[in-house]
């Protein structure tokens, strides 16, 4: 059941971290600034009715045990109901996921939400028998299977990526203890969302003017852009010393999650964990190491742009904490929720009328739960699982064009869902996680192109082309930071080194100085950065952030064309963001016109990068 499988990494796999306002009780936020839940189901009375049914209805697929090779028609039944299951599945999770990520304190949704993860364990246990049943089938008579019924053919790809796989399908009594460890592989993860976002201690620190402030992610969150550079430091060297207490306690969480991830990579016969979370998709895992390796030979255009932040805010040396401020001193782009809809909407037009149709659908018919509320979950995602409802966003939003950026960017995911969603059969529309990011970062650079056309004055411009390049540091070269340090924990782990906080820190701290250039003296890299890595939740979501920076990479090439005017490219775009998965995630974007194993789409991304740095000069040459 792979939509039930991926399910709950799903919901959390589109999050971005990013500043809130103050937080209000949520009875003071409008209703039509709330997501509508009921979308889903009109109470939870009927989400418990749903449940029954759906538990009632799941248990039917035993009845299929030895039967799948026994004929087309009967493959097909099965490959039926198992779809129609495991659409409901998710619909029962987001329903609770929502619910509880708008308040984390509430015991009843966090309930509700054990309780169908513990439905999905329970149903991933009584159908272990599929894989390895499907796995016997002999591949002619699949192949045969597929020509004889018609309606096999939806889920040709699934049936045929049997064999790809078949190395790494075990029996089914080891498919059934597999299924079982499903009910400890996601308690790392889960403590670690409640301990963070809920129930973790904050410190207090004295801002420059004598204000004392409780230093949490919001204050964080704000204080690291002030224009203050005294009160920025203040709250770094803060909140990290704050999380240097709990290295120990992290250091267990990540390390639990890293241990689910190589006992599902030993017990698959995969070669190391990196392999397990990416042939699934049939991602090359030279992707992966090629990406890092771009990156590190591409350090200098990072150090450039440090080395112009450095030049546009005035400093003497440039600090770690100096990478959020405002580079144009006094000039701020903010804008109302009202405005960024109308901001985003006219940037999108490119893209066509029913694709901001269907984004002005989304403003106004409650898909998105817009400002920050206490005990919500801070960041913002967009979860597209509810096949025959609509997505969700979750966002928390603070008046900054990065928050008018990160909406275009949530926005991106659920257009991405959506046109999969009713332009393909439930099988086919569940897009790989490779391709997930692309759509959102294509909306992205659309946005910055439109501001870029709307600002004429120098200094706005200069504020605008800063965050395009902070978009540059942030997706491309902080994620693969990221991701170079998941790799190398992971590796450890797999070499026998303990993975101690203590560990992760010295192994954060060493990638964190390199990619700013701490040595050469480009950006100094306090000691104390190095909890940052307990900070980010993305650690526990198993090799995904790498595809943060493939796909903005990807979306960098797509929206070229698009921006161009180029009709067919806009075509090709839409028939991208509405394909699902019905093909590999390599061949969906070359048939979009992106190829992701040639190097071309990364060097034309570098050179849009120096190409924003000439111009910010250009302007600040003319200044003098």
């Amino acid at each position: 059941m792979k939509k039930a499988t991926y399910l709950i990494a799903f919901a959390l796999m589109c999050l971005c971290l990013l500043p809130a306002k103050a937080q209000k009780d949520r009875s003071e936020i409008e209703e039509k600034d709330t997501w509508n839940v009921y979308d889903l189901y009109e109470s939870d009375d009927a989400w418990n009715a749903a449940k029954e049914k759906f538990i009632s209805e799941a248990a039917k697929l035993e009845s299929f045990k030895g039967k799948l090779g026994s004929s087309a028609k009967e493959l097909l039944k099965f490959l039926e109901l198992q779809s129609d299951i495991s659409k409901e599945a998710s619909r029962l999770y987001i329903y609770t996921s929502l619910k509880s990520d708008v308040d984390l304190r509430d015991q009843d949704n966090q309930a509700r939400n054990k309780d169908i993860r513990q439905v999905y364990i329970t149903l991933g246990q009584k159908t272990a028998f599929v894989a390895p049943e499907l796995a016997a089938i002999p591949e002619e008579t699949m192949k045969k299977f597929i020509q004889e019924e018609e309606g096999l053919k939806i889920y040709e790809l699934q049936l045929m990526d049997t064999y790809r796989m078949k190395k790494h399908t075990l029996s089914e009594a080891e498919e059934l203890i597999m299924a079982k460890a499903g009910m400890t592989s996601g308690t790392a993860s889960s403590v670690y969302g409640v301990f963070s976002d809920a129930e973790m201690p904050w410190p207090k620190a004295t801002l420059s003017d004598g204000t004392e402030i409780e230093v949490n992610k919001i204050t964080y969150a704000k204080y690291r852009m002030s224009p203050n550079k005294k009160d920025r430091e203040i709250v770094f060297e803060a909140l990290w010393k704050h999380y240097k207490k709990f290295e120990g306690t992290f250091g267990e969480l990540t390390n639990g999650q890293i241990k689910s991830h190589m006992f599902t990579a030993q017990a698959r016969h995969y070669n190391n964990c990196l392999e397990a979370a990416l042939k699934g998709n049939n991602i090359p895992t030279d992707v992966y190491h090629s990406l890092i390796e771009n990156v590190n030979k591409n350090l200098p255009t990072l150090h450039r742009y440090l080395k112009l932040k450095k030049r546009m805010m005035g400093l003497d040396t440039l600090k770690y904490s100096d990478l959020y401020a405002p580079a144009v001193k006094g000039v701020e782009l903010n804008y109302t929720y009202d405005e960024a809809q109308d901001l985003i909407l006219n940037a999108l037009k490119p893209l066509g009328k029913e694709y901001c149709s269907t984004v002005d659908k989304a403003f106004n018919n409650r898909w998105i739960d817009v400002y920050p509320t206490k005990g919500k979950r801070g960041g913002a995602y967009s979860n597209g699982s509810a096949y025959d409802v609509h997505p969700y966003i979750l966002m928390n939003y603070n008046d900054t064009y990065d928050n008018v950026s990160t909406l275009a960017h949530e926005l991106g995911h659920t257009m991405h869902s959506y046109f999969s969603n009713t332009r393909q059969p439930f099988a086919l529309a569940d897009y790989p996680i490779f391709l997930a990011e692309v759509a959102s970062t294509f909306n992205e650079v659309l946005l910055a192109d439109y501001m870029k056309k709307k600002l004429k004055d120098d200094d706005l411009r200069l504020s605008l082309l800063m965050s395009m390049l902070d978009g540059f540091k942030g997706t491309l070269f902080r994620q693969t930071q990221f991701a170079e340090f998941e790799l190398r924990m992971h590796e450890a782990a797999e070499a026998g080194i303990p993975l101690t906080g203590k560990a992760l820190s010295e192994i954060y701290y060493d990638i964190t100085s390199r990619y700013y250039g701490d040595k050469e003296g480009i950006c100094v890299v306090p000691q104390y950065i190095e909890m940052e890595w307990a900070y980010i939740p993305h650690f526990y979501y198993n090799f995904y952030v790498y595809q943060y920076s493939t796909s903005f990479v990807a979306s960098q090439a797509l929206a070229a064309d698009v921006m161009k005017g180029d009709k067919k490219a806009t075509e090709k775009y839409m028939n991208f963001i509405s394909s699902g998965c019905s093909d590999w995630a390599i061949n969906t974007l070359k048939t979009a016109g992106v190829d992701m194993m040639s190097p071309e789409p990364f060097n034309k991304t570098i050179e849009n990068m120096n190409s924003i740095m000439d111009e910010i000069e250009s302007i600040l040459d003319k200044k003098k």
